[in-house]
C-alpha cells in the first residue's frame, strides 16, 4: 500500500534510519518496467545501469514475475538438510548451461566469491599438497569481488580496507592484463588465480587480446586453479554468454550471480567440475538461504529467458550500436569509450568535472547511470534495450557531455 511520502521526506527519513554506506543520487525509485524506471514524483528515466547487471532481463520480466508467484505459493524455503526438486533441477540445468558438472549455490555474489576462495584453499591442501596455512591466491590490481572482510583484504581501493583491518593474508596482487606478471608471481604455494574477464568497478577495463588464453595456459602448466568471476560480465552482458568465450577459454570455476536471479532475487553459484566441487564435505560450508526452492525456480526461468530470447546476441548487436554512437560524440571531456557488449565505460579527462558530477547531470536528463572510479561513467542497460531507446539515450548523453554547465 502506497504511503505517499514526498521525495524530500523520504530522504529525511533515510538520513535518520539508513546507514550511509551509499551516497544516493536524488532519485527515489517507485516502480519500473522493462528498461524504464519512474520515481515517486512520476518522473520517467531510462535505466542505463541495470542494477550492476542484476537486471540483464530488464525490470519485471513477465516470465520471471510468473515464476516468482508460482513458486512462492508452492514452497519458498526448505532446510538444506533436505533436498528440493527445484534445487536438484537448478543444479543440473546451471551446470549444463555452463558446460560444467556441479554447482554450489548461494545468495549474493560476495558469498559465491567466498565459496570459491574456501574451495581453492582446501583443494590446494588436499589435492596439490600445499603446506597447511600457506596457500596463496593471486588477484588483480583494481579488482572488485565484493565487500566482505576477506575480499576487501585484497582490494586496491583504500576506502574498502582502511579502518577495517587487519587484512586477511594469503593474497598476492598483480597488474590486470599482464600475463607475464602472473607467471612471475606463481610459487609452489599458489592455489588459484582469481580474476574478472573485464574489470567492472575498476573502470570497465578490457584486457589485451589473448590475455585470458595466455593466463589459462600459465595456470594449467603450474597446476593453479583458473577462477573467473563472471558475476557482472556473465550471462550475456558483454555480448557472449560468458566473457571468457571471446577467447574460447574455459575456467576451472565460474563464479556467477546478479542476472542469475532474473532481477528478482539474489542468486549466486560456483560452478565447476565434480572433481573440484567434491573437495567440500558435509559441514565444510553452508548457507541458510542458498539454493532455496524459490530462488532456484526463478533462476531456472532466468536461464531459459537468457537462452531463448538470445540476450547475449542482442547485447552484442546493441552494444556495438551503442558503442559506435558514443564514439561519435565530440566532447572535450571524453578521453576514451571502451567495453564489450552492453558493458561500456566512458572515461573522462581529468581536467574537468568528474564522473559523479556528469552522472548527476545525466540523471537530471532522464538517464540512470553511475560512476565507477573517479573519471569513468558506467553505461550498462538491460540486454532487452531497443535501438530507439539507445537513440534516445545517445541524444541526451551527447547533450550533457557537450553542453557547458551554467554557473
Amino acid at each position: 500500500m502506497a504511503e505517499n511520502y514526498s521525495k524530500d521526506e523520504l530522504f529525511r527519513l533515510a538520513k535518520l534510519h539508513l546507514a550511509p554506506n551509499y551516497e544516493p543520487y536524488p532519485v527515489v525509485v517507485d516502480w519500473a518496467s522493462g528498461c524504464r524506471v519512474w520515481d515517486v514524483e512520476g518522473k520517467e528515466y531510462l535505466d542505463m545501469l541495470s542494477g550492476y547487471s542484476a537486471l540483464n532481463l530488464g525490470h519485471g520480466h513477465s516470465r520471471i514475475v510468473n515464476a516468482l508467484k508460482y513458486q512462492s505459493e508452492k514452497v519458498s524455503i526448505a532446510p538444506r538438510k533436505f533436498l528440493s526438486e527445484e534445487l536438484v533441477l537448478f543444479s543440473k540445468e546451471l551446470a549444463e548451461f555452463c558446460g560444467m558438472e556441479m554447482i554450489l549455490p548461494s545468495n549474493g555474489g560476495a558469498e559465491a566469491v567466498e565459496t570459491a576462495i574456501k574451495l581453492a584453499r582446501k583443494w590446494a591442501y588436499v589435492k596439490k599438497g600445499v603446506p597447511r596455512g600457506a596457500a596463496e591466491i593471486i588477484v588483480c590490481r583494481d579488482n572488485f569481488h565484493g565487500r566482505t572482510t576477506t575480499i576487501v583484504s585484497f582490494s586496491s581501493e583504500q576506502q574498502y580496507i582502511n579502518l577495517f583491518e587487519p587484512r586477511t593474508p594469503g593474497f598476492i596482487e598483480v597488474p590486470f592484463g599482464d600475463a607475464d606478471a602472473l607467471k612471475k608471481a606463481i610459487t609452489k604455494n599458489t592455489a588459484a588465480f582469481l580474476f574478472e574477464p573485464i574489470q567492472g568497478e575498476g573502470g570497465i577495463v578490457v584486457p589485451p587480446k589473448g590475455y585470458l588464453r595466455e593466463c589459462r595456459e600459465i595456470c594449467r602448466e603450474n597446476n593453479v586453479l583458473f577462477i573467473a568471476d563472471e558475476i557482472q560480465t556473465g550471462l550475456g552482458r558483454t555480448g557472449k554468454m560468458f566473457t571468457c568465450d571471446y577467447e574460447d577459454v574455459k575456467p576451472d570455476l565460474y563464479i556467477l550471480g546478479k542476472a542469475l536471479g532474473g532481477g528478482a532475487l539474489p542468486v549466486s553459484a560456483v560452478v565447476g567440475s565434480r572433481e573440484l566441487l567434491r573437495v567440500f564435505r558435509s559441514g565444510d560450508h553452508g548457507s541458510t538461504f542458498g539454493g532455496n526452492p524459490l530462488a532456484c525456480h526463478v533462476a531456472r526461468e532466468a536461464l531459459r529467458v537468457i537462452r531463448e530470447e538470445k540476450l547475449a546476441e542482442k547485447a552484442f548487436v546493441m552494444g556495438r550500436y551503442l558503442m559506435r554512437g558514443l564514439k561519435k560524440i565530440k566532447s572535450p571531456h571524453i578521453k576514451e569509450v571502451r567495453g564489450k557488449g552492453l558493458l561500456i565505460g566512458i572515461e573522462l579527462k581529468q581536467n574537468g568535472p568528474d564522473a559523479h558530477e556528469f552522472c548527476g547531470r545525466l540523471i537530471e536528463a532522464g538517464i540512470l547511470c553511475s560512476d565507477t572510479k573517479k573519471y569513468v561513467i558506467r553505461i550498462a542497460p538491460p540486454l532487452i534495450i531497443s535501438k530507439s531507446e539507445i537513440d534516445w539515450a545517445l541524444e541526451r548523453i551527447e547533450k550533457v557531455l557537450t553542453t557547458k554547465k551554467r554557473a
